[in-house]
């Protein structure tokens, strides 16, 4: 009969006893390539958007906002909505980060990037994001943005960490979902009303920018 692995510690195998180090070591490169950036926002958004679309415009002139107002922009680090960060607050005489993802179907880092930090594990760039950012913004985009305001949304509702201003750019595309937070999340009472306050949804950059500065001691 099997013996049976009672402890957590039990399961951890010599493959995974070496990916501990790999997650460790993502960690502190993080932590030292990071240490020393202005005050931040981090910036999400698709990276399917080309340069030539409305959006990109958008977020180019979202970031060079931010980067005038005495911001570093962090963004993924990617193409797309990621690219136009970068190059926004770059052009603007800003400081430009990227946390680029390593995946199998990844284009690589933008050339926009000043400041980057390459990673493995999801969580641990997730917590980059978290840590080095004094607010959020989500421009449209698809399951990893809605992965990353989430997880703002969750830690800052459960005090995990200190709240912090998150603006959803583009009432046409977050409308319905907030609508449906409102007509199923707090009807249906798994979430209060006041958990709405966490985020603002906004067309207007500048009204964005004011919030974030209103609510930010650089």
């Amino acid at each position: 009969m099997p013996r049976s692995k009672q402890y957590l510690i039990d399961d951890l195998s010599m493959k995974e006893s070496w990916r501990l180090f790999k997650i460790m070591s993502e960690v502190v490169d993080g932590f030292e390539t990071l240490n020393d950036i202005g005050p931040a926002v981090s910036v999400f958004g698709s990276a399917r958007i080309k340069p030539e679309e409305p959006l990109y415009k958008q977020t180019e002139q979202l970031s060079a906002k931010l980067a005038e107002a005495g911001f570093s922009v962090i963004t993924g680090g990617g193409p797309g909505l990621m690219e136009a960060g970068n190059k926004g607050a770059k052009e603007a005489g800003g400081e430009s980060i990227g946390l680029h993802i390593h995946l199998p179907l990844e284009q690589g880092a933008n050339e926009f990037v000043d400041v980057r930090c390459d990673f493995r594990y999801f969580f641990i760039r997730k917590l980059m994001f978290i840590k080095y950012a004094m607010a959020y913004v989500a421009m449209p985009g698809g399951y990893g943005t809605l992965d990353e305001l989430s997880e703002a949304l969750v830690l800052i509702q459960t005090k995990r960490i200190r709240p912090f201003p998150i603006v959803l750019i583009g009432t046409e595309f977050w409308g319905p979902l907030v609508d449906w937070f409102k007509e199923r999340l707090v009807r249906d009472g798994f979430c209060r009303e006041e958990d709405l306050d966490l985020f603002r949804v906004t067309d207007d950059i500048d009204e964005a920018v004011g919030h974030i500065k209103r609510h930010v001691i650089l």
